[in-house]
């Protein structure tokens, strides 16, 4: 069965049974008192899969379509923070938010567990005709640097195709 959740304002929850599960089973969404809180990637990833059913204030279904537009009014860079999301859970990392990081996305390793393990970077999605100055590539540097994580930057083109870099500190 579907999880059935409610986009209010720019937030998506569920506190049915479903959600919990896949919380527990998965790392889909983040705690929230009772409820589970999911991030925009995360809803419409998990409505591509028919495992998630989303409905407005009123308790109306959301179509997908309709949801995708919705995203993408709430967050212009949408399309690239979902291709990267979808494309590393699809290989089998867990994804979270990281905004207290000061950077989009906490990437963790498939098999490691969120609360015992760190993440082991942060993620930083861009698309490939966005410009970044040698300030913002410092800046996401420091920031991965101070959280003691890699620095992975996402470049989605075109295509809808992405490629990966990793930023590490050496020491010499």
């Amino acid at each position: 069965m579907a999880i059935q959740s409610a986009l209010i304002s720019n937030r998506v929850t569920s506190n049915s049974a479903e959600a919990q599960n896949l919380f527990a089973s998965q790392r889909f969404g983040e705690k929230l008192g009772e409820k589970i809180l999911y991030s925009l990637p995360e809803t419409l990833f998990l409505v591509q899969k028919k495992k998630m059913e989303v409905t407005d204030f009123r308790g109306k279904k959301i179509p997908q379509k309709e949801l995708l537009k919705k995203f993408q009014r709430i967050d212009k860079k949408f399309k690239t923070k979902y291709l990267v999301f979808k494309d590393l859970r699809k290989r089998g990392y867990i994804v979270k938010t990281a905004l207290k990081f000061g950077a989009e996305f906490r990437v963790y390793e498939p098999g490691k567990s969120i609360g015992k393990d760190h993440a082991k970077w942060i993620l930083f999605p861009v698309s490939e005709s966005q410009t970044m100055t040698w300030q913002d590539f410092s800046a996401k540097n420091r920031v991965a640097h101070s959280t003691k994580k890699n620095l992975l930057i996402a470049i989605v083109d075109d295509e809808g195709d992405v490629i990966y870099y990793e930023v590490g500190w050496k020491k010499l």
